[in-house]
């Protein structure tokens, strides 16, 4: 009898814990999906294939989709300013594609046929447009920064450029490895070496911060961060060739980068590639997915618990406090979540 009561007891636990969470299928189609935007009601994505499009939120049905080449090129990046949507395919030759969010026009602003030409992230922030590439043979981090002014000009800060250590680069996993304040600017490297690059966005000066993360390994490291404000952010990563492993794969700063601090090391889900704080929350609640599972965190990344199981989801962001979309291979998906009893 004692047994039966707690076999009920968990199925109940269960029961209730599912009635919590809503999952909606918006997108099915043959393309893995690593960069994700929102806008107008509406989640626009990049992926394979040269693809581009959009589903609505609210209405599956209004949807279309675009190839921005007739190259099959591989898009993991995507952002936005009030006009536009800017992606960059990985590997080399590079394109910098504009496209009209009025029009669905697209046009080629720049080309980057550098042998090593591998970006990772795309951002913005406020008025420029933020992107790094694998380095070169010399080591050298290529970081460029662009506006869509009149006339388009992509800059590359050769005096900013950071030596790297041999094998370090970063991972094109779900283009937030990249993330700003309105003082700083923060990207993430992994492989041999896992570090933070610090920005200051007035003055331009960037610096190199050791990290605890693990590391030492070309699949190994940070592979998503986010900042809730100046000084607190967070990291998520790990092995991708190991994925249940969960030693050192998480860590948070509470100095605006300075030094990290190891959370949760072997008491989470494993490899996670994308990373998110919850709108007003005081960075308190954090949702973090990898291609095996979906995390919730409740304590400023302390403890982590499993919401979802769900597979092959690679990128995510909150549409609003309550309701998130995922991505990944051959599909998008919107979350409904009830965090209150988490």
């Amino acid at each position: 009898m004692k047994r039966f009561l707690l076999f009920n007891f968990f199925l109940l636990s269960f029961w209730n814990f599912a009635q919590k969470i809503e999952i909606q299928t918006l997108l099915k189609d043959n393309i893995s999906i690593r960069a994700l935007q929102i806008d107008d009601g509406k989640v626009w994505y990049s992926g394979t294939e040269s693809k581009f499009g959009f589903v609505s939120l609210s209405d599956s049905a209004d949807k279309k989709q675009m190839r921005l080449s007739e190259k099959n090129l591989q898009f993991r990046t995507l952002a936005q300013n009030n006009t536009d949507f800017y992606a960059i395919n990985i590997e080399s030759p590079a394109y910098f594609f504009k496209i009209n969010k009025s029009t669905l026009q697209s046009e080629i602003m720049h080309t980057d046929s550098s042998k090593n030409a591998f970006y990772d992230a795309l951002y913005f922030h406020r008025k420029y447009f933020y992107a790094f590439s694998d380095p070169e043979d010399n080591l050298k981090l290529k970081f460029a920064r662009f506006s869509d002014c009149k006339n388009f000009k992509i800059k590359f800060l050769d005096k900013e450029l950071l030596e790297l250590k041999k094998g370090e680069a970063a991972f094109a996993a779900s283009n937030t490895n990249i993330a700003s304040s309105k003082k700083n600017m923060w990207v993430a490297t992994g492989g041999m070496a896992s570090r933070i690059i610090k920005i200051n966005l007035r003055t331009g000066k960037m610096k190199l911060i050791d990290t605890p993360f693990i590391q030492g390994t070309s699949s190994q490291g940070i592979y998503s961060i986010d900042f809730y404000n100046e000084n607190f952010g967070i990291a998520v990563g790990g092995d991708y060739t190991k994925q249940a492993e969960n030693i050192n794969n998480i860590a948070t700063t509470i100095d605006g980068g300075k030094t990290w601090q190891i959370q949760a090391s072997g008491k989470n889900g494993g490899y996670k590639t994308c990373v998110k704080f919850r709108p007003r929350s005081k960075g308190k609640d954090i949702i973090a997915v990898g291609d095996q599972n979906i995390e919730f965190s409740n304590d400023y990344g302390k403890t982590w618990k499993t919401i979802s199981e769900e597979q092959g989801l690679y990128v995510c962001d909150w549409v609003d406090e309550n309701t998130l979309v995922f991505a990944g291979k051959n599909r998008i998906i919107k979350m409904k979540i009830d965090t209150t009893f988490l």
